[in-house]
């Protein structure tokens, strides 16, 4: 047996980089192991997103009868954090302690945030389904508390491991290991859905609150395991005479780059379009076509794996010099077509064109989010080191708030459009449970061919930057 083990590691250590991606991101100093440790934060990030946007929407829009309005506006209240990531990046750059971490206390205590969301959450939907005492107008506020408990334990924990993988890489590493930070979350996304669907096959709520309860259990395991001896104490880096850089003066830098504005705005119009279905898609496929809980979390798994496979797109685009502004086009070209098949699917009365178009909405959200984030930091690279940072944290601050204004928006126009069509003020042509849906993802065409008239001219300008950064454009992604 030992005298296979040289050979066996070494046909090993020669199919690693091919087969297994990221895998090259290793280095002595920080050896795949640790790597893959500390990506378990990304695990329980995905695993939470997908109950919020997933799983719980939907059971509280279709089987609690919650009005999609309030369900779109628990759902953005995690977003109301996401302008902060800039800022909680900041100061974990910046933490004062005299035990010399800075990224732990902010992974820590996002830990701790999320775990204390998902512990009102059960008590809340209890009241919500009238099992528990009290009106239901506390079970409200419950959920609401702890959709913004969690989302903010997101945004800090992700804000801060981030941080921390980037600290441990080297600068050659860097970009893969964050990467793959990245794709370990959509990894995590889609096992959570599949896992989630699985359970919920025959829903109960009681089942439910078991799952919610399980997920606050295993976000502070995983998140203590990623984090257990990975930052080193250096009392150096949280010394208080170190200098920094004010958002003031990195916004008067960001500014003065001539695509700087119309990049952000095409990141929160195309964010938009891609956004305004994540709390739809799982109520459209229950009312309109009548899946089960299990059958429309999968669809969450599907968007998932379809975003996924528009990031290994990316990489085999952009790791050949193609332009970012094009890459993102060819995503919003695709989102045009998913969402116009997802319009015609209850027309066709084919849920398989529904679910093939969910796929599709994936792919192409992760095209333009790749192709967007690599243009910024081509634009982070031309400028100054201390913009660079700045450049991602803006670019992630608009495309998260887009998110969320987003998702709001889209609740309250699915009820009213769904109330007018209910009393006939529409015509036949809505009458039916698609009625409010459809118009939500009209309104999404709209924007994404208004983004591509915003893009237009940066695909024209010319070549992209010479210095563009290595790796295939997810560095310090900002989530």
């Amino acid at each position: 047996m030992s005298r296979k083990t040289p050979s066996i590691s070494s046909i090993w250590q020669s199919l690693g980089p091919r087969f297994l991606p990221f895998a090259d991101a290793a280095t002595t100093e920080l050896p795949l192991g640790r790597l893959l440790r500390l990506s378990l934060f990304q695990i329980s990030v995905g695993m939470a997103m997908v109950l919020l946007t997933g799983t719980l929407n939907r059971v509280m829009i279709v089987e609690l009868g919650v009005p999609a309005w309030l369900v779109g506006l628990m759902v953005s209240l995690p977003i109301i954090f996401a302008p902060f990531r800039a800022l909680i990046g900041l100061k974990s750059d910046t933490h004062r302690s005299v035990l010399g971490w800075r990224r732990v206390p902010y992974i820590w205590f996002g830990t701790l945030m999320q775990f204390g969301g998902f512990a009102i959450l059960p008590f809340a939907l209890l009241v919500l389904t009238g099992q528990g005492h009290g009106s239901a107008i506390w079970g409200e506020i419950g959920a609401g508390l702890a959709f913004l408990l969690i989302g903010a334990g997101i945004n800090t924990t992700q804000t801060a491991g981030l941080a921390l993988a980037s600290d441990l890489a080297s600068d050659d590493t860097r970009p893969r290991v964050v990467a793959l930070l990245y794709v370990m979350l959509l990894l995590g996304m889609v096992a959570s859905a599949l896992v989630f669907g699985s359970l919920l096959s025959d829903f109960t709520a009681v089942e439910l609150i078991q799952i919610i309860q399980a997920v606050a259990v295993i976000t502070v395991v995983l998140n203590s395991i990623a984090m257990w001896k990975q930052e080193a104490r250096n009392p150096k880096l949280t010394s208080r005479s170190l200098p920094h850089t004010s958002f003031a003066e990195a916004w008067q830098t960001f500014s003065r780059a001539g695509r700087a504005k119309r990049l952000l705005v095409a990141v929160g119009l195309g964010t938009a379009g891609f956004s305004m279905q994540d709390i739809l898609l799982e109520p459209f496929g229950g009312q309109v076509f009548g899946m089960s809980v299990g059958q429309t979390t999968w669809l969450t798994a599907t968007l998932a794996a379809g975003t996924l496979t528009g990031f290994a797109l990316s990489a085999r685009k952009l790791g050949r010099g193609g332009d970012p502004y094009r890459l993102a086009s060819l995503g919003l070209l695709v989102g045009i077509a998913a969402f116009a098949g997802v319009i015609f699917s209850p027309l066709l009365n084919l849920s398989a064109v529904f679910q093939t178009s969910s796929f599709f909405i994936g792919l192409g959200s992760g095209l333009f989010s790749v192709g967007m984030l690599t243009a910024a930091m081509d634009l982070a690279s031309s400028g100054s080191g201390a913009v660079s940072g700045f450049a991602l944290g803006a670019w992630g601050g608009v495309q998260a708030t887009a998110a969320g204004m987003a998702v709001g928006v889209s609740g309250m126009l699915r009820d009213g459009i769904s109330g007018l069509a209910v009393h006939g003020d529409l015509g036949a042509a809505f009458s039916g449970p698609s009625g409010g849906y459809v118009v939500v993802y009209q309104i999404e065409i709209v924007l994404l061919f208004a983004t591509l008239a915003v893009i237009g001219p940066m695909v024209r300008g010319g070549n992209r930057q010479k210095n563009r950064l290595p790796g295939f454009g997810l560095a310090q992604y900002p989530g």
